[in-house]
């Protein structure tokens, strides 16, 4: 079963039961990534390093890419 599927039970159910209906599924994806990523760079500003930039990191990666020629 698809979490499509699933949700369209659950919304099923919710209007014959009068209960709220549940979320979309991948509302709330962008949010746990962003939530995952503020703990990793607070954990490493716990542990004595640098919250890094992960976005830096991969320019960093693409500037020094050797480069065929």
């Amino acid at each position: 079963m698809t979490a499509t599927s699933q949700y369209l039970i659950d919304t099923y159910r919710a209007s014959q039961h009068g209960t709220p209906m549940p979320p979309p599924p991948g509302r709330d994806d962008v949010a746990v990534v962003r939530a995952a990523r503020s703990y990793q760079q607070f954990r490493a500003v716990l542990d004595g390093g640098e919250a890094r930039r992960p976005w830096r990191a991969a320019l960093r990666r693409i500037l020094t890419r050797p480069h065929p020629c």
